[in-house]
């Protein structure tokens, strides 16, 4: 097929791998090449078709473009179809690429030397696979991105000269998740959050702001227990907050993973430390044979070192001049997908989000932002947003129970952790950053003023220990700014009742009125 140059591409369908189109279209671009040559790749998150209508149709993970979009049913028409209109799709192109050789690819190439599409395509070949076509390096046309930055979230990149392109890929081959650009996103960056939290925290005294930055910091730490379904004792929630509270201080390596898992576990006594040796998955046991039932199933043991790699690589490399919080989305969110360790993976992929964000100076100085309790708030739409490509990966990996009731994988799925669209994590950890900017920095920073202020006026009428006047202020607080009956005839039963009055009026009048 390949050498012949014809190809089986379908005319008008109704439906493609169980989804309905609709209306009745022809195939274009991705999901043309998928169904041509029978690619087991998960599914773009918006798939293309050109119909028969002169207006572009977009519903239900289709845009059905019109007659005037309509490729050459061609590889190179379909290819230079894909890069245009759909963006980069690596692992789908990857595939491609295997499952069709070289020589199509030379052919593209010697038809069209000065190309721009053609020479993109070329680049793409040799970046994914690591061959080297034949073919003698390009002498004329301008350099084009090879990631087009109208469609997604690239970087500056540096030029190619065998192929006349620059590389504004934002990761390696080993790891290399793409971000496509969105009106949600375009809104979040114009937002600038980065300088919003400077300007916040600018004008709160030094000791408010270490307070607020120390409460942020245990919050999140415990947030992110939570969400895992623990109770840890305080002083692992205390531990892993003085972890997070050091995030971006190391470089990201091997070494820096596995001493994060030794912080995380604690006692690993019945846990074994390190990369898993064996197959994982995220899921339940059958109640009755034990038989697995993954609902995520991770990267193979054998891709984990080039996974961690091209992880690792991803944070050093050209990613630095990629948004900070796409990047972290990327980054986090790759990683709890690869899942490389037996257990502590989720506490570590927040970590993660830390770690970008802090080493690119995006959040001031000693502050972090809470983003796990702003996942708990949202844990729905965090789950979610993990299954928005679990799903689509989980019908592509074969494989079979261990005697552990574990998972071996059989197929070669390492591409699949690699290459993924993280548009919707990076969506959503930019509205939990936002959240964090917005409301709980200066809710906290507030709270805290509030607080001294109430301190400062109880201490000027009657003298209480710190830790009495907190236990008042709890009281209160969760009274409505009343003190119970309860409290006025055991804890406070020494304050007169003009006095129990008084307290609740300047509690009152720091938490329960609004300034003008």
């Amino acid at each position: 097929m390949a050498a012949t140059g014809q190809y089986p591409f379908r005319g008008p369908v109704t439906v493609f791998q169980e989804r309905r189109l609709p209306e009745r279209a022809t195939l274009a671009g991705y999901s043309a090449m998928i169904d041509a040559w029978r690619l087991a790749v998960p599914l773009p998150r918006t798939l293309s078709a050109t119909g028969e209508r002169h207006r572009i149709v977009e519903e239900a993970g289709w845009r059905i473009m019109t007659p005037r979009h309509a490729p050459r049913p061609t590889l190179e028409g379909h290819l230079t179809f894909a890069l245009k209109y759909e963006g980069l799709d690596l692992a789908v192109l990857k595939r491609l690429f295997l499952a069709t050789g070289p020589e199509p690819i030379e052919a593209i190439v010697r038809n069209r030397p000065t190309g721009s599409y053609a020479r993109r395509i070329w680049f793409l070949y040799e970046w994914l696979t690591g061959g080297h076509l034949d073919l003698p390096d390009a002498t004329a046309g301008r350099y084009a991105p090879v990631l087009d930055p109208e469609i997604q979230w690239g970087v500056e990149g540096r030029t190619e000269s065998r192929y006349r392109v620059r590389n504004n890929l934002p990761g390696t081959p080993a790891f290399c998740p793409l971000v496509f650009r969105t009106q949600a996103l375009e809104r979040f960056v114009s937002l600038n959050l980065a300088q919003r939290a400077q300007e916040i925290v600018a004008h709160v005294p030094r000791d408010v702001l270490a307070r607020t930055a120390a409460f942020l910091l245990l919050e999140d730490s415990r947030a992110s227990y939570t969400i895992e379904g623990e109770r840890p004792p305080q002083r692992r929630i205390e531990r892993w907050g003085r972890a997070i509270g050091e995030a971006g201080r190391h470089d990201l390596d091997e070494e820096e993973l596995l001493r994060l898992q030794e912080v995380v576990i604690g006692d690993a006594r019945f846990v074994m430390l390190g990369f898993r040796p064996e197959g994982g998955f995220v899921g339940e046991h059958d109640r009755q044979t034990r038989l697995p039932l993954p609902a995520h199933i991770s990267a193979r043991p054998e891709d984990l070192l080039s996974l961690i790699e091209g992880m690792t690589s991803f944070d050093h490399g050209p990613a630095k001049g990629l948004d900070p919080v796409i990047a972290a989305a990327c980054l986090a969110f790759g990683f709890v997908y690869i899942h490389p360790f037996e257990d502590g993976n989720g506490r570590i992929h927040r970590y993660l989000i830390h770690h970008v964000l802090t080493q690119r100076g995006f959040n001031p100085p000693g502050v972090v932002f809470p983003v796990s309790a702003a996942i708990l708030e949202r844990i729905d739409e965090y789950r979610t947003v993990l299954e928005s490509y679990s799903k689509r990966l989980l019908p592509l990996i074969e494989w079979e129970p261990t005697e552990k009731f574990n998972v071996r994988v059989l197929n070669d799925t390492g591409d699949f952790y690699r290459f993924f669209d993280a548009t919707p994590h990076a969506e959503f950890l930019y509205a939990c950053v936002e959240k964090t900017v917005e409301h709980d920095l200066p809710a906290q920073t507030e709270f805290l003023r509030r607080y001294d202020k109430f301190k400062q006026d109880i201490e000027n009428f009657i003298d209480m220990p710190d830790g009495t006047l907190d236990l008042l202020f709890r009281f209160l607080h969760q009274n409505s700014g009343r003190l119970s009956g309860r409290a006025r005839e055991k804890e406070f039963r020494e304050l007169t009742d003009q006095e129990s009055e008084r307290v609740e009026r300047i509690y009152q009048g720091n938490f329960m009125v609004e300034e003008t």
